[in-house]
């Protein structure tokens, strides 16, 4: 009785301390607390099934012999199936078409973890990356066929050291160091392991690159950032104001609470500047803002060259975001650290520190410092022009993986490529 007593008494006291919203938010935390744990949901959250997880300390070594001297490849792709906008699987799908485009047989090969449909996923992939012509298919059972077979992010790394069959080359794709998405514990240690399967390493831009060398010693070729320089492009060189936010509230690399933070700092300060939300909603946020939602890359041009800046955040790798506004001649604010600066060393980025104030204070500078007609251009011109070198990158690394030299395909000009549709999901 006195412990009911005082639970009823803490609960009217957090009431006239805290407001009915706070009471009802806790009773409804408890309650999906105890629907979790009477349920297990959280085993859902597990990104891999129990027979898939590998361990580098067990594996065995595969031997990958040349065996070829030219010719075209069975590529196989390991990902996981793609939601609309998915930034991470436009990139992947950009080396894809690379590698068809120099006459390569490539396969997209999804990790079927929670039993979707096929039909459905194709359906996506072919709806909103129309130019890719690689089959779709499932991962089975055993690798076998393939020369090459990618990895894609630490979960396909497991699956691939799992149901690889030893004998072909493996290649692990690497577009964020993906330990850092957790903290330290058992997710964090199974996303750093696969750096130790002894798989080839290609990783997007040098931050990644040295992050890996820094944390695990692992060495990496390097696939530089592009932009689709075809579809973000300067069209505006006269008047514009207030600032654009990429927002990922429930992916915390994204840097969305801080940014929600120093937005509201922002508006206190200039609240005649409109800002403008893009990708995911923010709930109940009680800042003036616009919510367009998640905008195709044309659409996004549009939005780019009406605002002033832009706040585009991550810290496990660079995002696009921030390189895709400065070729529409916007000024982007990013978090500071000398690691982004390897992955994006361009003098026109607005570095911040990653805190509320230092993030309000870079968009302060950059709307009251508006930029002429001259100045919109060196933007514009400062941003790295198409894919092709990455692709180029790629497929150096796996035909001098499989025939020890590079046979000296053409390289067709495929930059942004087929791309138009995808829009942001980073």
């Amino acid at each position: 009785m006195s412990h009911t007593w005082t639970l009823a008494s803490r609960g009217f006291s957090r009431l006239r301390t805290n407001g009915l919203r706070d009471v009802n938010q806790r009773l409804a935390r408890r309650f999906t607390h105890w629907i979790a744990t009477e349920f297990r949901t959280a085993d859902l959250d597990f990104p891999l099934l129990a027979g898939d997880i590998a361990d580098s300390r067990v594996l065995t070594p595969g031997c990958q012999p040349h065996g070829r001297t030219d010719g075209p490849l069975r590529i196989a792709w390991l990902c996981t199936p793609p939601a609309p906008g998915s930034g991470g699987h436009t990139t992947l799908f950009r080396m894809v078409e690379g590698l068809e485009h120099r006459g390569h047989s490539c396969t997209v090969l999804l990790y079927n973890r929670h039993g979707s449909n096929l039909d459905f996923d194709t359906s996506i992939i072919r709806r909103h990356w129309p130019h890719m012509s690689a089959e779709i298919r499932y991962v089975p059972d055993r690798l076998d066929g393939y020369d090459v077979c990618f990895a894609s992010s630490w979960e396909t790394a497991h699956v691939l050291a799992r149901r690889g069959n030893g004998t072909q080359h493996r290649i692990y794709f690497i577009q964020d160091y993906e330990p850092f998405f957790y903290p330290r514990g058992s997710l964090y240690a199974l996303a750093e392991d696969t750096y130790r399967f002894g798989f080839r390493h290609i990783a997007v831009g040098n931050m990644v690159q040295e992050l890996l060398l820094r944390e695990t010693g692992a060495n990496a070729a390097v696939a530089p950032f592009g932009c689709d320089t075809g579809v973000y492009t300067l069209k505006n060189f006269g008047p514009r104001s207030g600032v654009a936010f990429f927002s990922r509230p429930g992916v915390d690399r994204r840097g969305s609470m801080l940014a929600q933070l120093a937005l509201a700092e922002f508006h206190r300060r200039h609240p005649d500047q409109p800002i403008t939300v893009f990708g995911d909603r923010i709930a109940k946020w009680d800042v003036p803002h616009r919510y367009v939602g998640k905008l195709s890359p044309a659409e996004l041009n549009v939005l780019y060259n009406k605002s002033a800046a832009g706040l585009a955040l991550s810290f496990t790798n660079v995002s696009l975001v921030p390189e895709e506004m400065l070729a529409a001649g916007m000024q982007p604010v990013a978090n500071d650290s000398p690691l982004a600066r390897m992955g994006l060393p361009n003098r026109h980025v607005r570095w911040a520190p990653p805190t509320p104030a230092g993030l309000a204070d870079a968009l302060s500078r950059a709307v009251m410092s508006p930029l002429n007609a001259t100045d919109l251009a060196a933007l514009a011109a400062s941003a790295r022009s198409g894919w092709g070198p990455a692709q180029a990158a790629v497929a150096a690394e796996i035909e001098l993986a499989v025939y020890g030299h590079r046979p000296g395909f053409p390289v067709p000009d495929v930059a942004g490529l087929g791309m138009q549709e995808a829009g942001h999901g980073e």
